[in-house]
């Protein structure tokens, strides 16, 4: 995970077949992806998006707890 994306955690995720997943935008604050997530859902009605908080620990991170 880049700096960027630590600094931005609110995702849009596109959800696919096959509990597959796609992020479509990051987004420092909530309301920000909210918004992202209203004007997706109005241009293109046929597909669901949901906002995740996503928080992930670098492989560094997760060595460390163990």
């Amino acid at each position: 995970m880049t700096y960027s994306e630590k600094l931005s955690p609110w995702c849009v995720m596109r959800l696919l077949p096959n509990m597959q997943n796609q992020i479509v935008a990051r987004f420092r604050r909530r309301s920000d992806a909210e918004a992202h997530l209203q004007v997706l859902r109005r241009l293109i009605p046929s597909v669901s998006f949901t906002i995740i908080f996503n928080v992930a620990l670098e492989q560094q991170d997760l060595t460390a707890l163990k």
